[in-house]
């Protein structure tokens, strides 16, 4: 299920960049590890605000966190902040 993820949030990133939007590349070994991060703490993950500029925020880890294929690789607390973060964008699935 992580590979599954780490290949969702890669292509993810690509997409973002197509769109003009930069993100900081995560190489693979690390990609778990920078997405807890991300969601553990206390700012949106990088581009997220941009993301939201072009209205894709689909595009976002928090999206990803809050996916159903996913959740649970991440803690009702990370999937509960990924969640508000992106109701507060006024992202709605």
């Amino acid at each position: 299920m992580e590979q599954k993820f780490i290949a969702a949030w890669s292509k993810a990133r690509e997409e973002a960049g197509k769109l003009g939007v930069r993100m900081r590349p995560v190489a693979d070994a690390d990609a778990m590890k920078a997405a807890h991060r991300y969601l553990s703490g206390n700012r949106e993950s990088d581009g997220f605000f941009a993301l939201a500029d072009v209205k894709r925020l689909d595009l976002s880890l928090e999206d990803l966190a809050t996916d159903k294929r996913f959740t649970a690789l991440f803690t009702d607390e990370e999937a509960n902040t990924a969640l508000m973060r992106l109701l507060d964008a006024g992202f709605y699935k």
